[in-house]
């Protein structure tokens, strides 16, 4: 039984590709798309805000746009503290 190799080669080259991870979104755009999450539930927020001080809207949903808008800033919040938490962490490993 003879192999060879530019034959093992070739047959190894056209099996990779189902073999590669596929492509999904990247960090960079999936932490773009948490900040855009993040401005748009603040700006739907601050409009029903705008809106029950001059009396286009009820208070419960002006309770509600309150409630989601503090949701927002604490999650944001603790993520920021665990992304400087884990920084602190990598500063005080040994070289």
């Amino acid at each position: 039984m003879e192999i060879k190799g530019l034959s093992v080669a070739q047959k190894y080259a056209a099996a990779r590709p189902a073999t590669e991870p596929e492509e999904h979104v990247g960090i960079l755009n999936a932490a773009k798309n948490v900040a855009l999450d993040f401005a748009t539930a603040l700006a739907e927020g601050e409009e029903t805000a705008k809106a029950a001080m001059i009396g286009n809207a009820d208070p419960h949903s002006l309770v509600t746009a309150l409630a989601q808008t503090e949701l927002v800033v604490e999650t944001a919040v603790t993520v920021r503290n665990k992304v400087v938490e884990a920084y602190q962490e990598i500063l005080r490993m040994p070289v």
